[in-house]
């Protein structure tokens, strides 16, 4: 009788035991089920705007508007970023068709993008925009509103481009006096510099850190001209990432991140990094 009821003791311990072990599992696959899937996107960003965005000599994405977006990525726990190195064209067209999620070039708000891309409400990064122009008119040329009424002879600018919407809305601000707005049918012009120094046009309408890469460093493809050309600043223009329409929670995601990294001095402290400054200080 003694063995019959031990046997049975057993027997039941066992059958409780399996049962424990039944419903822990059970619940871990529950638990396990419930975790949100981590989404993988791609970010798409030019390769040669030093030093916004760029890929280094290590063969990996760098720059500015890059370091932001990764310090995002590193707060988003339901989204994963893989960058690729890309053109401007296949960044624009495979952000809108959905190749991309997001994509990073220095990009400034323009009334086309509104309607193709979504435009979060942080910005990321900043362009300092101004005229490259020949010293040797420098007593009369001071600002943009004395080139204008100098003789306005801009290089063209390609209408696509976010700087054919800044002259425009000079012009509209300056109608007595406007600048000789011009398109172009190419995005980048080549000999813009070379064109300014002739006397074919008296200003490239251009970044700041364009100018100082290209005509002021003594690497520079256009050093030979640093004696030759000045240059004026204008104003800051915030850039953003434009992101797939279809993405609108990696948006407001995007947005939050932006503010934590502001406010814990990580924009900052990327900004003097790659910049020596903050830029913002300048919008």
């Amino acid at each position: 009788m003694k063995r019959t009821k031990i046997l049975f003791l057993t027997l039941a311990v066992a059958v409780l035991s399996a049962g424990l072990v039944y419903a822990g599992g059970s619940s871990e696959k529950k638990s396990s089920a419930a975790a949100p899937a981590v989404q993988k996107v791609r970010v798409a960003h030019t390769q040669t705007n030093v030093p916004y965005n760029f890929v280094n000599d290590r063969g990996e994405s760098d720059g500015f508007e890059v370091a932001v977006i990764k310090a995002v990525d590193a707060l988003l726990t339901d989204y994963e970023f893989e960058f690729v190195p890309t053109s401007d064209d296949d960044l624009l067209i495979g952000i809108e068709s959905g190749k991309y999620a997001l994509g990073t070039k220095g990009a400034w708000v323009t009334e086309e993008r509104k309607q193709k891309f979504i435009i979060p409400s942080r910005y990321v990064a900043a362009s300092v925009i101004g005229i490259a122009y020949r010293t040797e008119t420098a007593n009369q040329i001071k600002d943009l509103e004395s080139f204008a009424k100098f003789s306005g002879k801009l290089v063209p600018i390609p209408p696509s481009s976010a700087q054919f919407a800044v002259v425009e809305d000079f012009n509209k601000a300056h109608p007595a006096s406007p600048i000789k707005l011009l398109p172009s049918d190419i995005f980048i012009i080549p000999d813009a510099y070379t064109w300014v120094v002739e006397g074919r046009y008296d200003a490239f309408f251009d970044l700041k850190l364009a100018f100082q890469n290209t005509v002021v460093d003594e690497k520079g493809a256009w050093h030979s001209y640093a004696n030759r050309l000045s240059y004026l600043p204008y104003k800051a223009i915030p850039t953003y990432p434009l992101i797939n329409k279809k993405f609108q929670d990696l948006a407001d995601k995007y947005d939050a991140a932006i503010e934590k990294l502001t406010a814990d001095g990580t924009i900052r402290r990327l900004s003097e990094q790659y910049f020596g400054e903050d830029i913002f200080q300048y919008i």
